[in-house]
């Protein structure tokens, strides 16, 4: 079984993003979003560590965080953090995308 570094590392990322953002601006709300989603997307890198065919918690993560955080992009212009998250979120899509496209080649 390989580790999913690469979905441990995005879940790092994403949690940090809130602990940053009431760090810097004391936004409860960003803690509270950062933590939920960085343990959501850590869980589904858990997941895949332990079955490559278990996509769907880190798709949903991501997808969602993709457009969440990619409409707040669209509105602000501003690239940190929304536009971060947005692109390393849609990142990850297509990565568990392939994934899954894999999957059903190798049946």
């Amino acid at each position: 079984m390989a580790v999913d570094w690469l979905g441990f590392g995005y879940a790092a990322l994403v949690a940090s993003g809130g602990v940053i953002g009431y760090a810097k601006a004391g936004s409860v709300p960003s803690l509270a979003a950062g933590l939920l989603f960085g343990g959501l997307a850590g869980l589904g890198a858990y997941q895949l560590s332990q079955n490559p065919n278990n996509v769907w918690i880190s798709l949903i993560t991501s997808g969602t965080l993709t457009a969440v955080m990619g409409t707040r992009f669209y509105n602000s212009g501003k690239f940190m953090p929304a536009g971060l998250i947005a692109g390393v979120s849609l990142l990850m899509v297509g990565r568990l995308a392939l994934k899954m496209v894999e999957k059903t080649h190798d049946k």
